[in-house]
């Protein structure tokens, strides 16, 4: 196998490109998800839940129509797990509570592209999240 194959990333045209992995979720709801994961960026200054890290997901339920939805992770929930913790929440933790969140909402919401395009994570959340994980 060459190193581009396993990697994860595909030359198109001589460019690099890295190669999505789309991912389903049947909810509770009955819809089934298909997602994938564009990408980590702060928050926006201006952006009401700000400081916060935003993970951003391309999601679809029809196959046709495919949306971003963004979860937002605010500091200050991270800074109240480490201090009852004693650790800092690690980049991986940070990233299966994330999609812990996104997989609530397919469960939850009915219309997750109407309701759910901006969720959130709040203190109780993150550590109910983690606890479920034995993340300690």
């Amino acid at each position: 196998m060459d190193a581009d194959k396993q990697s994860g990333v595909s030359m198109i045209h001589n460019e690099r490109m890295t190669v999505r992995r789309l991912k389903t979720y049947t909810g509770a709801q009955g819809y089934v998800y298909q997602y994938y994961f564009v990408g980590k960026r702060a928050a926006l200054a201006d952006d009401p839940e700000a400081p916060a890290s935003e993970f951003i997901f391309d999601v679809t339920s029809d196959r046709k129509l495919t949306y971003a939805v963004s979860v937002f992770l605010p500091e200050s929930p991270l800074a109240a797990w480490s201090r009852d913790h004693g650790r800092p929440v690690n980049d991986a933790e940070q990233y299966a509570a994330v999609k812990l969140r996104l997989f609530r909402a397919f469960d939850e919401l009915a219309d997750v592209k109407e309701q759910g395009r901006r969720l959130t994570i709040n203190a109780q959340l993150l550590e109910e999240a983690l606890a479920s994980l034995g993340v300690e």
